[in-house]
Order: structure tokens, then sequence, then C-alpha cells
């Protein structure tokens, strides 16, 4: 993986980079595990902006990717490599010895033709599925169950991985890619390796056009307001009136907690 500089052929060219995708599939997406995508505009059931700044971007197809690795004991073989546009990892195509075709999120160094087994007592090596009472202490996993069963949920985007630090009787140590150190039970699956497209978070995207294909809109700066649109708005001059970087509703942003409920099997809080 590296990063690509093109030629200033124009001004907008002149900062862009982008990712050597030249070992990625060209073939379309497997029809069978393609659904279409509505867009929401960062709305939620209700008709309601949760997130702002979203709206608009390319027309995209999703992709099923399986996180539970729902077959078991029955070996793969990678047959693609693909790009996925729902996220920044890329996604590898795996067909089971019995047929049946998933999607499975691609860990750094897979390769085509490669084989991968979910399983009780598989080998741990990279792409491989097991509870992390089988994974020995040091390795790097992702796609982590928080709950048994239920799918992978933590470390799912590029270049992330989790790292185990310590077993116990029921409960295993691990620290996050954000330097938390918390419990998750021994039963939770995980996958071996670190997730591929790491340099994803490298990228210059260099011009608007580029963020507004990705489904990002604009964002206003809270002092370029007025004082009845946002706690920065209004002043003579750039002021802030000597107050703490808050939102459009007054919550604090920039390392404020927000976490509610406080959980027994966080041992260190994030920084």
């Amino acid at each position: 993986m590296a990063i690509i500089t093109k030629k200033p052929r124009n001004a907008s060219l002149r900062f862009q980079t982008f990712l050597d995708t030249s070992h990625l599939s060209k073939d379309k997406p497997e029809k069978s595990l393609t659904v279409g995508l509505k867009k929401k505009g960062g709305r939620n059931v209700h008709g309601r902006i949760t997130v702002r700044h979203r709206g608009g971007g390319a027309k995209r197809l999703y992709r099923i990717v399986d996180f539970q690795r729902s077959v078991h004991d029955i070996e793969a073989v990678i047959k693609t490599l693909e790009y996925d546009p729902n996220r920044n990892a890329h996604i590898g195509l795996a067909v089971y010895k019995n047929g049946q075709k998933r999607y499975i999120l691609l860990p750094d160094g897979l390769k085509v033709n490669d084989t991968v087994v979910a399983g009780l007592n598989v080998d741990p090596k990279v792409g491989n599925c097991l509870p992390i009472r089988s994974i020995p202490v040091g390795f790097f996993i992702h796609n982590v169950e928080v709950r048994q069963g239920a799918g992978g949920k933590l470390a799912r985007s590029a270049g992330t991985s989790i790292q185990i630090i310590g077993k116990g009787d029921e409960f295993a140590t691990l620290k996050m890619p954000s330097g938390e150190v918390r419990m998750l039970s021994l039963d939770c699956w995980a996958t071996i390796g670190i997730l591929s497209n790491a340099d994803f978070k490298n990228i210059t995207w260099g011009k608007a056009g580029r963020t507004r294909r990705r489904g990002f809109r604009p964002t206003v700066r809270g002092m370029a307001m007025n004082p009845v649109d946002h706690p920065h708005g209004g002043g003579e001059g750039r002021s802030k009136s000597g107050s703490h970087p808050v939102s459009p509703w007054g919550k604090g942003c920039k390392g404020t907690r927000t976490r509610r409920r406080k959980s027994n099997l966080i041992v260190r809080r994030r920084k």
C-alpha cells in the first residue's frame, strides 16, 4: 500500500494524494452479497438530523459483510480483494468449500488464494476467527465481539487492531486502539490480524469536491455565525468571550467527557 502523488496538471491535483489500489480486484462486487443503499442525510427514523453535515455523495451499493463469521469449521479461499465504498478497510470475498460465499474484513497480509477458517479449535493465524480464549496473549485482533454471538463490533476500521495483554478465568484484558484498557469475556470471538489499508488516514483529499462525493457537506464555524445561531457567534472581531468551546446547543466539546454509564469492565479509560 502506498500513497500516490500525481503531477499537478491542474490546480486541484497539486495537493491531492491517492491510495495505490493496483492490488485490488477490478471485477464487479458479488451480486448475491449486495443490496441497494438509501441515503439518510444524517437523519434518524424520526426524520430528525442527528449527525450534521451529511448528505449527497456518490451512489453506492452496500456489501453485506459477515461480521459474525457464521460458517464454522469449513475452509474458505480468498478469491478477490475489493474496495468497499461503505468503509475505509478493504474487504475480501471468501468462497467456502461447501459453495457458500461471504465478504469478510480484510486483514493486512492476506492475499488471493489464501485460506481462512472460523472455529473453536482453529490455528491462530491471520484471517482466522476463534474465541479470545483460544488466542495467545500478545496477539493483535480485530472485528471483536462485545457480546458472544452478536458479531464483531470493535476494531473494524482501516489499520486498527486490539492487543490481548492478559487473561483471567472469565475475562481477557484488551488494549483498544484509543488507548483504553478494558475487559471482555473469553467466549467473545475475534479475528486474528491488523486490518488493511492503514494508509487511509494519510490521504490528502485536496479539494471540496472529493469530500462532497463521500457524502460530507460543508461545515460552518460557530464564530462565523450570529449570536442567535451559535454560542460562539457575534462579537466585535474574533472573540469567543473567553468561554470553553461548545456545540451549538451549549454542550462542551474538544475533550469533554460524554459517557453516561460507568462500566466495571473498563480498567483504564481512554485519554
